[in-house]
Protein backbone atom coordinates (compact mmCIF):
# COMPACT_ATOMS: atom_id res chain seq x y z
CA UNK A 1 0.00 0.00 0.00
CA UNK A 2 0.95 3.57 -0.96
CA UNK A 3 1.53 5.82 2.17
CA UNK A 4 2.82 8.89 -0.17
CA UNK A 5 0.91 11.88 0.39
CA UNK A 6 0.20 13.80 -2.91
CA UNK A 7 1.50 16.95 -3.41
CA UNK A 8 -1.17 18.89 -2.37
CA UNK A 9 -1.15 17.42 1.07
CA UNK A 10 2.78 18.29 1.60
CA UNK A 11 1.64 21.38 0.27
CA UNK A 12 -1.58 21.51 2.83
CA UNK A 13 1.36 20.59 5.74
CA UNK A 14 3.58 22.93 4.84
CA UNK A 15 1.34 25.66 5.14
CA UNK A 16 -0.37 24.35 8.19
CA UNK A 17 3.41 24.20 9.48
CA UNK A 18 3.84 27.61 8.65
CA UNK A 19 1.26 28.99 10.56
CA UNK A 20 2.19 27.07 13.89
CA UNK A 21 5.43 28.16 13.79
CA UNK A 22 5.28 31.92 12.79
CA UNK A 23 1.69 32.10 14.03
CA UNK A 24 0.91 30.09 17.04
CA UNK A 25 4.03 30.27 19.40
CA UNK A 26 4.57 28.76 22.71
CA UNK A 27 4.11 32.82 23.98
CA UNK A 28 1.06 33.25 21.93
CA UNK A 29 -0.43 29.60 23.55
CA UNK A 30 0.01 30.63 26.57
CA UNK A 31 -1.19 34.01 26.26
CA UNK A 32 -4.63 32.27 24.96
CA UNK A 33 -4.37 30.10 27.72
CA UNK A 34 -4.44 32.85 30.32
CA UNK A 35 -7.30 34.88 28.61
CA UNK A 36 -9.39 31.50 29.02
CA UNK A 37 -8.40 28.54 26.53
CA UNK A 38 -10.21 29.99 23.31
CA UNK A 39 -9.59 32.61 21.10
CA UNK A 40 -11.58 33.85 18.37
CA UNK A 41 -8.98 35.49 16.55
CA UNK A 42 -6.74 32.28 15.95
CA UNK A 43 -10.06 30.48 15.23
CA UNK A 44 -10.96 32.98 12.47
CA UNK A 45 -7.08 32.53 11.16
CA UNK A 46 -8.04 28.44 10.93
CA UNK A 47 -10.73 29.80 8.68
CA UNK A 48 -8.87 31.96 6.48
CA UNK A 49 -6.21 29.19 5.77
CA UNK A 50 -9.12 27.41 4.88
CA UNK A 51 -9.24 24.67 7.45
CA UNK A 52 -12.84 24.75 8.36
CA UNK A 53 -13.78 24.33 4.85
CA UNK A 54 -11.24 21.66 4.48
CA UNK A 55 -14.40 18.68 4.20
CA UNK A 56 -17.07 20.50 3.20
CA UNK A 57 -18.59 20.11 0.45
CA UNK A 58 -17.66 22.26 -2.61
CA UNK A 59 -21.57 23.05 -3.17
CA UNK A 60 -21.64 24.09 0.40
CA UNK A 61 -18.61 26.58 -0.13
CA UNK A 62 -15.90 23.94 1.04
CA UNK A 63 -13.02 22.51 -0.15
CA UNK A 64 -14.48 18.94 -0.41
CA UNK A 65 -11.05 17.31 0.82
CA UNK A 66 -11.21 13.93 2.54
CA UNK A 67 -10.01 12.06 6.07
CA UNK A 68 -6.27 11.88 5.05
CA UNK A 69 -6.23 15.99 4.44
CA UNK A 70 -7.71 16.32 7.80
CA UNK A 71 -5.73 14.05 9.52
CA UNK A 72 -2.26 15.86 7.98
CA UNK A 73 -3.81 18.88 9.13
CA UNK A 74 -4.29 17.11 12.62
CA UNK A 75 -0.81 16.41 13.02
CA UNK A 76 0.37 19.93 12.58
CA UNK A 77 -1.89 21.23 15.05
CA UNK A 78 -1.03 18.21 17.00
CA UNK A 79 2.69 19.43 16.89
CA UNK A 80 1.90 23.37 17.94
CA UNK A 81 -0.45 22.14 20.77
CA UNK A 82 -3.05 24.48 18.93
CA UNK A 83 -5.85 24.86 21.39
CA UNK A 84 -8.60 26.00 19.08
CA UNK A 85 -11.18 22.46 18.24
CA UNK A 86 -10.77 22.58 14.91
CA UNK A 87 -11.78 18.92 14.76
CA UNK A 88 -15.27 20.03 15.99
CA UNK A 89 -15.67 21.30 12.35
CA UNK A 90 -15.13 18.19 11.13
CA UNK A 91 -17.42 16.64 13.32
CA UNK A 92 -20.16 19.04 12.85
CA UNK A 93 -19.65 18.52 8.77
CA UNK A 94 -19.59 14.91 8.89
CA UNK A 95 -23.34 15.25 10.96
CA UNK A 96 -24.99 17.76 8.95
CA UNK A 97 -23.62 16.37 5.57
CA UNK A 98 -24.64 13.46 6.19
CA UNK A 99 -27.34 12.79 8.53
CA UNK A 100 -29.41 16.39 8.72
CA UNK A 101 -32.31 17.21 6.51
CA UNK A 102 -31.08 19.04 3.00
CA UNK A 103 -32.13 22.65 4.46
CA UNK A 104 -30.25 22.59 7.81
CA UNK A 105 -27.09 21.53 5.87
CA UNK A 106 -27.61 24.11 3.22
CA UNK A 107 -27.82 26.93 6.00
CA UNK A 108 -25.20 25.85 8.38
CA UNK A 109 -22.06 23.94 6.26
CA UNK A 110 -21.62 27.06 4.51
CA UNK A 111 -21.16 29.26 7.96
CA UNK A 112 -19.16 26.01 9.78
CA UNK A 113 -16.73 26.39 6.11
CA UNK A 114 -16.18 30.35 6.30
CA UNK A 115 -15.80 29.72 10.44
CA UNK A 116 -18.61 31.97 11.14
CA UNK A 117 -20.19 29.30 13.07
CA UNK A 118 -18.25 27.02 15.48
CA UNK A 119 -20.45 23.65 15.89
CA UNK A 120 -19.54 21.64 18.37
CA UNK A 121 -20.31 18.26 19.98
CA UNK A 122 -22.57 18.21 23.34
CA UNK A 123 -22.71 14.82 24.31
CA UNK A 124 -20.98 13.50 27.55
CA UNK A 125 -22.89 13.15 30.57
CA UNK A 126 -21.88 12.26 33.93
CA UNK A 127 -23.11 8.72 34.24
CA UNK A 128 -23.01 7.74 31.00
CA UNK A 129 -18.60 6.41 31.20
CA UNK A 130 -17.67 6.77 27.60
CA UNK A 131 -20.89 5.11 26.33
CA UNK A 132 -22.81 6.75 23.76
CA UNK A 133 -25.87 4.75 24.28
CA UNK A 134 -26.40 5.77 27.73
CA UNK A 135 -28.45 9.29 27.79
CA UNK A 136 -30.61 11.12 30.38
CA UNK A 137 -31.44 14.35 28.08
CA UNK A 138 -34.85 13.57 27.06
CA UNK A 139 -36.77 15.35 24.02
CA UNK A 140 -40.49 16.00 23.32
CA UNK A 141 -42.24 17.57 20.71
CA UNK A 142 -43.51 21.54 20.72
CA UNK A 143 -45.43 23.01 18.15
CA UNK A 144 -43.52 22.28 14.95
CA UNK A 145 -40.33 21.53 16.22
CA UNK A 146 -39.04 20.31 19.75
CA UNK A 147 -37.73 21.16 22.60
CA UNK A 148 -34.73 19.63 25.18
CA UNK A 149 -33.93 19.12 28.90
CA UNK A 150 -30.30 18.15 28.90
CA UNK A 151 -27.47 18.39 30.76
CA UNK A 152 -23.58 18.06 28.97
CA UNK A 153 -20.28 18.20 30.49
CA UNK A 154 -16.88 19.02 28.95
CA UNK A 155 -18.28 20.51 25.66
CA UNK A 156 -15.32 21.54 23.65
CA UNK A 157 -14.88 25.87 23.81
CA UNK A 158 -18.67 25.24 25.11
CA UNK A 159 -19.28 29.11 25.77
CA UNK A 160 -17.69 30.52 22.83
CA UNK A 161 -19.93 27.92 20.55
CA UNK A 162 -22.28 29.25 18.05
CA UNK A 163 -24.30 25.85 17.89
CA UNK A 164 -24.56 22.40 19.81
CA UNK A 165 -25.35 18.89 18.54
CA UNK A 166 -27.04 17.14 21.11
CA UNK A 167 -28.48 13.80 21.64
CA UNK A 168 -31.52 13.42 23.44
CA UNK A 169 -34.22 10.44 24.27
CA UNK A 170 -37.02 11.38 21.71
CA UNK A 171 -40.30 7.86 21.64
CA UNK A 172 -37.81 5.93 23.51
CA UNK A 173 -34.74 5.76 21.66
CA UNK A 174 -31.46 8.84 21.00
CA UNK A 175 -32.29 11.27 18.79
CA UNK A 176 -29.83 13.98 17.54
CA UNK A 177 -30.53 17.60 18.07
CA UNK A 178 -29.03 21.14 16.78
CA UNK A 179 -29.40 23.65 19.11
CA UNK A 180 -28.31 27.04 19.00
CA UNK A 181 -26.37 29.01 21.83
CA UNK A 182 -28.84 32.32 21.52
CA UNK A 183 -31.90 30.02 22.06
CA UNK A 184 -33.99 30.50 25.79
CA UNK A 185 -33.00 27.58 28.21
CA UNK A 186 -29.66 27.58 27.09
CA UNK A 187 -26.70 28.01 30.04
CA UNK A 188 -23.05 27.47 29.76
CA UNK A 189 -20.56 27.71 32.33
CA UNK A 190 -16.97 27.72 30.69
CA UNK A 191 -13.97 26.48 32.09
CA UNK A 192 -10.26 25.78 31.48
CA UNK A 193 -9.17 22.15 31.35
CA UNK A 194 -5.56 20.23 32.44
CA UNK A 195 -4.16 21.46 28.98
CA UNK A 196 -5.14 25.23 29.22
CA UNK A 197 -7.75 24.35 26.62
CA UNK A 198 -11.49 25.11 26.86
CA UNK A 199 -14.65 23.41 27.73
CA UNK A 200 -18.22 24.29 29.37
CA UNK A 201 -21.41 22.74 30.62
CA UNK A 202 -24.15 22.87 29.03
CA UNK A 203 -27.53 22.85 30.08
CA UNK A 204 -31.07 22.99 28.57
CA UNK A 205 -33.72 24.01 29.96
CA UNK A 206 -37.25 23.86 27.30
CA UNK A 207 -34.69 24.89 24.81
CA UNK A 208 -36.24 25.10 21.05
CA UNK A 209 -34.12 22.46 18.91
CA UNK A 210 -34.14 21.32 15.09
CA UNK A 211 -34.00 17.11 14.72
CA UNK A 212 -31.07 16.11 12.48
CA UNK A 213 -31.87 12.30 12.68
CA UNK A 214 -33.81 10.42 14.63
CA UNK A 215 -31.22 7.39 14.22
CA UNK A 216 -29.30 9.35 16.87
CA UNK A 217 -26.66 6.71 17.88
CA UNK A 218 -25.76 5.92 14.41
CA UNK A 219 -24.93 9.42 14.01
CA UNK A 220 -23.41 10.21 17.20
CA UNK A 221 -21.19 7.15 16.52
CA UNK A 222 -19.99 8.81 13.29
CA UNK A 223 -19.28 11.98 15.71
CA UNK A 224 -17.18 10.50 17.86
CA UNK A 225 -15.05 8.20 15.16
CA UNK A 226 -14.40 11.28 13.52
CA UNK A 227 -13.71 12.98 16.51
CA UNK A 228 -11.23 10.44 17.22
CA UNK A 229 -9.79 10.02 14.62
CA UNK A 230 -8.52 13.40 14.36
CA UNK A 231 -7.39 13.14 18.14
CA UNK A 232 -5.34 10.16 17.48
CA UNK A 233 -3.85 12.56 14.41
CA UNK A 234 -3.29 15.32 16.91
CA UNK A 235 -1.51 12.56 19.28
CA UNK A 236 0.62 11.88 16.54
CA UNK A 237 1.91 15.66 16.10
CA UNK A 238 2.10 16.03 19.62
CA UNK A 239 4.48 13.06 20.39
CA UNK A 240 6.66 14.02 17.40
CA UNK A 241 7.06 17.51 18.93
CA UNK A 242 7.72 15.94 22.14
CA UNK A 243 10.12 13.48 21.06
CA UNK A 244 11.74 16.10 19.23
CA UNK A 245 12.15 18.67 22.51
CA UNK A 246 13.43 15.36 24.51
CA UNK A 247 16.28 14.34 22.13
CA UNK A 248 17.59 18.47 22.42
CA UNK A 249 17.39 18.56 25.83
CA UNK A 250 19.47 15.06 26.09
CA UNK A 251 21.57 16.59 24.00
CA UNK A 252 21.92 19.94 25.87
CA UNK A 253 21.93 18.60 29.42
CA UNK A 254 25.22 17.10 30.63
CA UNK A 255 26.76 15.22 33.53
CA UNK A 256 30.27 14.29 34.12
CA UNK A 257 31.15 16.17 31.36
CA UNK A 258 29.37 14.91 28.84
CA UNK A 259 25.52 15.22 27.33
CA UNK A 260 23.44 12.77 28.63
CA UNK A 261 22.42 11.37 25.09
CA UNK A 262 25.44 9.77 25.12
CA UNK A 263 24.30 7.31 27.92
CA UNK A 264 23.52 4.24 26.85
CA UNK A 265 20.22 3.33 28.88
CA UNK A 266 19.02 6.17 27.81
CA UNK A 267 19.18 5.90 24.46
CA UNK A 268 17.13 2.67 24.34
CA UNK A 269 14.75 4.75 26.45
CA UNK A 270 14.51 7.44 23.69
CA UNK A 271 14.66 4.40 21.18
CA UNK A 272 11.38 3.02 22.94
CA UNK A 273 9.88 6.28 22.49
CA UNK A 274 10.21 6.28 18.91
CA UNK A 275 8.92 2.90 18.17
CA UNK A 276 5.92 3.86 20.20
CA UNK A 277 5.54 7.11 17.92
CA UNK A 278 5.72 4.98 14.92
CA UNK A 279 3.34 2.66 16.05
CA UNK A 280 0.86 5.15 17.26
CA UNK A 281 1.66 6.81 13.47
CA UNK A 282 0.70 3.42 11.64
CA UNK A 283 -2.70 3.50 13.82
CA UNK A 284 -3.57 6.86 12.92
CA UNK A 285 -3.30 6.19 9.13
CA UNK A 286 -5.20 3.25 9.74
CA UNK A 287 -8.12 4.62 11.70
CA UNK A 288 -8.45 7.58 9.38
CA UNK A 289 -8.26 5.18 6.16
CA UNK A 290 -11.07 3.36 7.52
CA UNK A 291 -13.34 6.59 8.66
CA UNK A 292 -14.93 5.75 5.23
CA UNK A 293 -15.63 2.07 5.88
CA UNK A 294 -19.10 0.66 6.83
CA UNK A 295 -20.40 1.77 10.23
CA UNK A 296 -18.96 -1.08 12.66
CA UNK A 297 -16.10 -1.96 10.69
CA UNK A 298 -14.87 2.19 10.83
CA UNK A 299 -16.44 2.29 14.46
CA UNK A 300 -14.09 -1.17 15.68
CA UNK A 301 -10.83 0.18 13.25
CA UNK A 302 -11.12 3.74 15.08
CA UNK A 303 -11.26 2.03 18.95
CA UNK A 304 -8.10 -0.03 17.90
CA UNK A 305 -6.08 2.92 16.95
CA UNK A 306 -7.08 4.42 20.27
CA UNK A 307 -6.38 1.57 21.76
CA UNK A 308 -2.72 2.28 20.83
CA UNK A 309 -2.87 6.17 20.39
CA UNK A 310 -3.66 5.63 24.38
CA UNK A 311 -0.71 3.51 25.25
CA UNK A 312 1.95 5.52 23.32
CA UNK A 313 0.53 9.04 24.57
CA UNK A 314 1.17 7.80 28.19
CA UNK A 315 4.74 6.30 27.28
CA UNK A 316 5.67 8.83 25.51
CA UNK A 317 5.01 11.56 28.03
CA UNK A 318 5.97 9.93 31.04
CA UNK A 319 9.13 8.68 29.26
CA UNK A 320 10.09 12.78 28.58
CA UNK A 321 9.73 13.68 31.98
CA UNK A 322 11.53 11.34 33.16
CA UNK A 323 14.16 11.77 30.72
CA UNK A 324 13.99 15.63 31.39
CA UNK A 325 14.00 15.47 35.30
CA UNK A 326 12.54 18.25 37.20
CA UNK A 327 12.18 21.00 34.20
CA UNK A 328 9.88 18.23 32.53
CA UNK A 329 7.07 19.72 34.92
CA UNK A 330 7.51 23.51 35.24
CA UNK A 331 5.31 25.03 33.53
CA UNK A 332 7.92 27.78 31.79
CA UNK A 333 8.53 24.76 30.19
CA UNK A 334 7.13 23.60 26.76
CA UNK A 335 7.55 20.04 27.43
CA UNK A 336 5.37 20.28 30.32
CA UNK A 337 2.26 21.40 28.08
CA UNK A 338 3.08 18.54 25.83
CA UNK A 339 2.75 15.97 28.52
CA UNK A 340 -0.34 17.79 30.01
CA UNK A 341 -2.18 17.26 26.44
CA UNK A 342 -0.99 13.83 25.89
CA UNK A 343 -2.44 13.06 29.27
CA UNK A 344 -5.86 14.59 28.51
CA UNK A 345 -5.92 13.60 24.99
CA UNK A 346 -5.70 9.57 26.28
CA UNK A 347 -8.73 10.14 28.49
CA UNK A 348 -10.69 11.94 25.52
CA UNK A 349 -13.11 10.04 23.34
CA UNK A 350 -12.95 7.14 25.42
CA UNK A 351 -9.76 5.81 27.91
CA UNK A 352 -7.63 3.04 26.74
CA UNK A 353 -9.22 0.69 28.61
CA UNK A 354 -12.69 1.99 26.92
CA UNK A 355 -11.78 1.07 23.84
CA UNK A 356 -9.92 -1.96 24.44
CA UNK A 357 -13.06 -3.59 25.87
CA UNK A 358 -14.91 -1.79 22.22
CA UNK A 359 -11.90 -3.96 20.42
CA UNK A 360 -12.55 -7.73 22.50
CA UNK A 361 -16.24 -6.96 22.51
CA UNK A 362 -16.28 -6.99 18.65
CA UNK A 363 -13.35 -9.97 18.21
CA UNK A 364 -14.64 -12.52 16.26
CA UNK A 365 -13.95 -16.32 16.73
CA UNK A 366 -11.45 -16.06 13.67
CA UNK A 367 -9.60 -13.53 15.14
CA UNK A 368 -5.54 -13.83 14.87
CA UNK A 369 -6.13 -16.71 12.60
CA UNK A 370 -5.07 -17.06 9.17
CA UNK A 371 -6.33 -19.68 7.25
Amino acid sequence: MDFDFSDDQQQLRDAVRRWVDKGYTFERRRAIVGAGGFSREAWSELAELGLTALTVPEEHGGLGQGAIDAMVVMEELGRGLVLEPLAQAFVATAILGQHAPAAVASAWLPRVASGEALVVLAHQERKARYRLDVCEAKARPSGAGHVLDATKSVVPAGDAANAFLVPAELNGQIALFLVERGASGIATQGYRTQDGSRAAELRCQGAPATLLTADGLTALTLAQDVANAALCAEGVGAMEQTLKLTTEYMNQRKQFGVAIASFQALRHRVADMKMQLELARSMSYYASLKLGAPAAERHVAVARAKVQLGQSMRFVGQQSVQLHGGIGVTDEYAGSHYFKRLTQMEMTGGDTLHHLGVVSSNMQETAGVFA
